[in-house]
């Protein structure tokens, strides 16, 4: 019995009291680096983007918005946004615009009607031929190609059509401007000056 009590000094809860202090402030700087979820839905709800252009032409809103790259990283990494501002510095001349296209009486655009294409072929210009059709112009006075479009498929659920743009090699201090030729609804050139930064999350 003795030596069982002193098997327990006072030692043995210095060094158990150090090892629960090391967990604990291990999970408290792992929690800081997480972003709360009612942060994240903000970033969703409001303020991430930067404001919408819109023209009209007969009868079809085009609409551009540069969105912040970091909100699709935080996307996929929300559990450490110290990740997310590593992907960004790595990314930071990358730039997406998401467009949206859509009919005055909220018509598919992709009917004959509209594009001369069957509907499948409309669907294909979307997806892979789409991009041909828009450059930026930069304030440096560089004209980039678009090098990447995703056509938004919502099977006919939204009144809209939705394409992102990637754009690569841009200085992230540049303000940009989006040139588009349609050749889909052959409305001629549309320019978009998006002059307002997307907010750095």
């Amino acid at each position: 019995m003795k030596l069982l009590k002193r098997s327990f000094s006072p030692i043995f809860f210095i060094l158990l009291l150090l090892v629960f202090s090391v967990l604990i402030s291990c999970n408290k700087s792992s929690k800081s680096n997480k972003l709360p979820e009612y942060k994240f839905f903000n970033f969703q709800q409001q303020g991430w983007k930067s404001k919408c252009v819109t023209h009209f032409v007969n009868d079809i809103n085009y609409t551009a918005t540069e969105v912040p790259i970091q909100y699709y990283f935080l996307k996929n990494n929300q559990s450490n946004y110290n990740k997310v501002d590593s992907l960004y510095q790595l990314n930071a001349k990358e730039r997406i615009i998401e467009i949206e296209f859509q009919h005055a009486n909220a018509a598919d655009l992709l009917l004959e009607d509209y594009t001369d294409k069957t509907y499948k072929e409309a669907v294909k210009y979307m997806a892979f031929i789409l991009e041909k059709d828009f450059t930026v112009v930069t304030s440096s006075k560089d004209t980039i190609r678009c090098s990447g479009v995703n056509f938004e498929r919502n099977f006919k659920v939204a009144p809209f059509k939705r394409v992102l743009l990637y754009f690569n090699n841009i200085n992230p201090n540049d303000h940009i401007k989006l040139i588009y030729q349609d050749h889909l609804f052959k409305n001629g050139i549309i320019k978009f000056n998006l002059i307002d930064k997307p907010l750095k999350i």
